[in-house]
């Protein structure tokens, strides 16, 4: 797997939260699940680790990852090329 540079990490975790935003099924559901408000969603945008939670949550479901990456015209391991790049994402080897 090519590692990804964090700033095109952060471009594509952007992107994420942009097609979040405007998922009107979806976006109630990350809400939720991390406590944001509507109001962090500007105010953290740029902020990494916000970024990576978007991306954590993202990579929950397969099916999500592939509208995502559809809708992008990307791989579908570029999200999580792109979470392993960012704050916490750290690839654990085992042995």
């Amino acid at each position: 797997m090519t590692p990804l540079s964090e700033e095109s990490a952060e471009i594509l975790a952007i992107k994420a939260l942009s097609w979040l935003v405007g998922n009107d099924e979806l976006l109630p559901v990350f809400l939720g699940a991390t406590g944001a408000t509507e109001a962090d969603l500007r105010q953290r945008s740029m902020d990494l680790e916000f970024l990576a939670s978007v991306l954590d949550f993202l990579l929950m479901d397969d099916a999500w990852v592939q509208r995502f990456c559809d809708m992008e015209g990307c791989a579908d391991d570029l999200p999580l090329r792109a979470r392993f790049a960012l704050p916490g994402g750290a690839q654990v080897s085992w042995t």
